[in-house]
């Protein structure tokens, strides 16, 4: 059972299939009606929701904004259900949360377990994801919860400040007899992807980006990327609790004296007027 209207529903199926055809299919419609509810929507709203391209279906602004309203409805129907139907019926809410692999494994998903425990309706998808589009994904409303970076900060987002990350820099300890500037100055640097900075920005704070190599190989998996700094291929930062077993274990070393890189973070969400408990608990959970 949904509380939202037939039109919004439609919307939420087109948004997530990115075709009418698709949206048709999972609702047991024909395109000709998800296309009118839509049409019928956009009219009552005097704005368009969508725009057509050769990735299929693709949100405008005026589109993004209400498939976040459609998400944080959606939550809501769980807790909404369960007091209209009576205690002995509760419906499943679903929240998403994205960030990177460090701080989904060192605090998010640690500090969820209790979350989880007490308000046993609720199922959450842990979307690790260490490329820096995370907001993107907020944005879209495909995650209720992003950890993003302060530069993507959009004026409307709600935000909790998150303890600093802590990076070293870090090469194969078969290079342990090598000087630092000799393996800056030779040396791949491993990192997510082309958008990926912080390893240059570790370089810099130190005056060791002008001397460095500035190739690149690119793995957008953290644990994929140790395994290539692991075998000699180049080195990079990571964050000092995701490195420590592989320190720990001879695998990896740190370089230049295990200084640290400071790499600030925000929790961002969407507010809510009233939002419900569980939302304010995975709130406080997280730090």
């Amino acid at each position: 059972m949904s509380l939202l209207s037939p039109p919004l529903e439609a919307f939420l199926a087109v948004a997530q299939h990115k075709t009418v055809h698709g949206a048709a299919s999972s609702l047991h419609m024909t395109q000709t009606a998800i296309t009118q509810r839509i049409r019928t929507l956009e009219t009552k709203l005097k704005t368009t929701l969508f725009v057509r391209t050769r990735r299929g279906m693709v949100l405008t602004q005026e589109g993004e904004a209400l498939i976040r309203y459609c998400h944080a409805a959606k939550s809501l129907e769980g807790e909404t259900l369960a007091t209209i139907q009576g205690a002995a019926t509760q419906s499943d809410i679903e929240i998403s949360i994205a960030g990177p692999t460090s701080i989904m494994k060192s605090r998010i998903i640690p500090g969820c377990l209790s979350v989880l425990k007490k308000f046993t309706q609720l199922n959450i998808r842990f979307d690790i994801d260490d490329i820096e589009n995370r907001h993107q994904k907020l944005k879209m409303g495909h995650v209720d919860f992003a950890v993003i970076q302060p530069e993507h900060l959009a004026r409307e987002m709600a935000v909790k400040q998150l303890k600093s990350e802590q990076y070293i820099l870090v090469c194969t300890s078969a290079w342990k007899k090598r000087k630092l500037r000799d393996i800056i100055a030779s040396e791949h640097i491993i990192d997510f992807d082309p958008s990926d900075r912080l390893t240059h920005h570790y370089l810099k704070m130190y005056d060791l980006y002008d001397i460095a190599y500035h190739a690149r190989h690119f793995v957008n998996r953290t644990e994929s990327l140790a395994m290539m700094v692991i075998e000699g291929l180049g080195y990079t930062t990571l964050a000092k609790e995701f490195a420590k077993p592989y320190i720990a274990d001879g695998s990896l070393i740190a370089l230049n004296h295990s200084k640290t890189y400071h790499h600030s973070y925000l929790l961002a969400w969407y507010a809510r007027p009233e939002p419900p408990r569980y939302f304010s608990a995975i709130i406080n959970a997280i730090d």
